[in-house]
Formats: structure tokens, C-alpha cells, sequence
């Protein structure tokens, strides 16, 4: 499981390389993820596209 800080820094890493796509495609990941029975990991992508969210700001919503 990662850690916050390392949801963070990917949640920013992807950010910067494919603008607000990346959210799209870290929801993507975790349907992925899902339809292999990875749960856990479906979860993570999750949460990543989750501090995407937030980090876009409200401007965006």
C-alpha cells in the first residue's frame, strides 16, 4: 500500500506529463486493476486520481 506522500508525488508526477487527462487515465488503471481482481492496487489508482482531483482545485470541478 502507499504511503500519502507517495500517492501525492505520483498523483503530481502524472499531473505535469499529461495535464488533466491524467486523471482519466488513472481511472482507467483502476478499472484495469479491477477486471484482473486487483483490488488493492484498483483502490491506489484510485486514490491517486482522487488527489488529482483536489490538486486541479475547484476551478475545475
Amino acid at each position: 500500500m502507499m504511503s500519502e506522500v507517495q500517492v501525492h508525488t505520483v498523483a503530481r508526477q502524472m499531473l505535469e506529463q499529461h495535464g488533466f487527462a491524467a486523471i482519466a487515465r488513472a481511472a482507467e488503471q483502476a478499472q484495469l486493476c479491477e477486471g484482473r481482481g486487483e483490488a488493492d492496487e484498483a483502490k491506489e489508482w484510485r486514490h491517486i486520481a482522487d488527489a488529482m482531483k483536489i490538486m486541479r482545485g475547484p476551478a475545475h470541478s
